[in-house]
């Protein structure tokens, strides 16, 4: 399964300028989305999956490598550095490295889990794919990095909820193997947005009330209108350039966008379930990775979600995890409830 961090509307956008000063970043633009047309077949194939009891696996240290591809596109690209090494100065390298031990962090300390897989599994990256190239993407084994065209996009290695996006996206894959269409889709995309998120809050220490609740705040460089490529806490209006457009994320079911793009609009409908987590830990407060987190993690993990799972089947089994977690009529359990009910998806 191949899922990557900018939208394929975002980038068709890009491809479509015709001022003479926007020649590389249409170029790099139209050579990410070639690569993500070529890869989409590799979404059909099989996710497996990881039984809900190796959940319970007393985690191990991590074990990362991260590969230079030195402007190509092969993979995994020439090993620059490995577990226990120093800092080798590519700051691609070494913030992938990091990244890759902070998503680690979260999984094993807050929800106990085993590496991406559950039982352990090496974390692998790539930095420095490709010629400018604006994407990252995790391609069901291992992360990889664009450098960006340095116009719109930084290195994509920037972002510590970028990263921790991508990974989640195996947490996905080896759980509830959740399809890469239409409502499942999107709510694929909204799970690695949640966990992106908090693998940022649980390593800078931020309350629900402190974070930003932004993927991709550190992505635009500063010619462009915009924080991040998406908020959680109010989906569509993470930008609004004359380049990029306006952010297009609906934050209710009265806005839901019906589309046959971006496999059934997958980047664009995450905005509603992201907004349904954001509310709940708003109402829960205090730290999100805890109650809202385990929330989500015990949807995703338990073995109950199924891979074609719509809105309203999500909502409710987000609903029956918190009333197992916490009791039917408790504080959580009320705020997921309340949560669906103002984004207008029904439970």
């Amino acid at each position: 399964m191949i899922c990557s961090i900018i939208p394929p509307y975002m980038l068709k956008r890009l491809a479509a300028q015709d001022a003479p000063r926007f020649s590389a970043v249409r170029r790099a633009a139209k050579e990410a989305l070639l690569h993500v047309k070529t890869v989409q077949a590799a979404r059909t194939a099989p996710a497996p999956v990881t039984p809900p009891g190796l959940r319970q696996v007393q985690p191990a240290p991590p074990d990362r490598s991260v590969y230079d591809a030195k402007s190509a596109e092969s993979l995994p690209g020439v090993l620059v550095r490995k577990e226990g090494e120093a800092p080798v100065g590519d700051p691609a390298a070494d913030e992938a490295y990091d990244g890759l031990g902070h998503t680690h962090s979260l999984y094993a300390d807050v929800f106990g889990r085993n590496s991406i897989d559950g039982q352990g599994m090496p974390l692998n990256a790539t930095v420095h794919f490709g010629k400018l190239y604006d994407n990252a993407f995790w391609d069901g084994q291992q992360m990889v990095f664009g450098d960006g065209d340095g116009e719109i996009f930084e290195r994509f290695t920037r972002s510590l909820s970028v990263i921790g996006h991508e990974l989640a996206h195996g947490v996905t894959q080896f759980s509830a193997g959740l399809a890469y269409r239409n409502q499942a889709g999107a709510i694929n995309e909204s799970i690695s947005d949640v966990f992106g998120a908090l693998v940022e809050q649980y390593f800078r220490k931020q309350s629900t009330a402190d974070a930003s609740w932004l993927i991709g705040e550190d992505l635009f460089t500063s010619q462009v209108e915009g924080t991040a490529l998406r908020s959680m806490k109010a989906p569509g209006t993470a930008y609004d350039d004359d380049v990029l457009g306006k952010d297009p994320q609906p934050d209710s079911m009265d806005s839901y966008v019906r589309t046959s793009a971006d496999n059934g609009g997958v980047h664009i409908n995450s905005g509603i379930p992201n907004r349904a987590f954001c509310l709940v830990a708003q109402a829960i407060g205090g730290n999100a990775w805890e109650a809202p987190g385990q929330i989500w993690y015990e949807t995703l993990t338990g073995g109950s979600l199924p891979p074609t799972a719509t809105f309203s089947v999500f909502a409710k089994a987000t609903a029956a995890s918190a009333r197992e977690l916490f009791g039917d009529g408790s504080a959580e359990h009320d705020a997921v409830r309340e949560a669906w009910e103002t984004v207008k998806v029904k439970h």
